[in-house]
């Protein structure tokens, strides 16, 4: 099934069983994806991609795990397991993490499969990462891993 008809799939299972805040979580996801839809439709592109939702919800993830340090410094702990509450929610419809051994094996192969030799080939790299493993890694951890590797 499609991660989109899963995200809606959600939506209706959360309304039949009266979840309100997991059927707003799902509701802001929906929402989040149309205004992609309208922006690419604005553009002239095409349909929104899996690769592009998977991108979309991973933002969504990172935008709460950063008001969840910021709650959590301004002693907001109600906030901030509503926010949690949100995250565990969206990741649902997430791919896997990988783990630090399997992200390490991923930098390792995309290096080796871009014959990359210096720090100029930084940008190749990250570029096939990005393309086999969106959703799976976070790349703003990655970026320093691979500039080690190859600096």
């Amino acid at each position: 099934m499609e991660l989109r008809e899963r995200i809606g799939a959600a939506v209706k299972d959360a309304m039949r069983a009266r979840e309100a805040e997991r059927l707003s979580t799902l509701r802001l996801i929906s929402s989040a994806l149309k205004d992609k839809d309208i922006a690419l439709r604005g553009e002239g592109a095409g349909e929104i991609t899996e690769a592009d939702v998977t991108a979309i919800l991973g933002r969504m993830v990172k935008q709460r795990q950063e008001s969840v340090r910021l709650y959590e410094e301004g002693g907001r702990a109600e906030l901030a397991a509503k926010e949690r509450a949100e995250i565990s929610v969206i990741e649902e419809f997430l791919p896997k993490q990988l783990t630090a051994a399997e992200v390490a094996m991923a930098v390792d192969a995309a290096v080796a499969e871009c014959q990359a030799t210096s720090i100029k080939d930084m940008g190749r790299v990250m570029a096939e990462l990005k393309q086999k493993y969106t959703g799976q890694m976070d790349f703003g951890a990655v970026g320093p891993m691979v500039k080690a590797r190859l600096g």
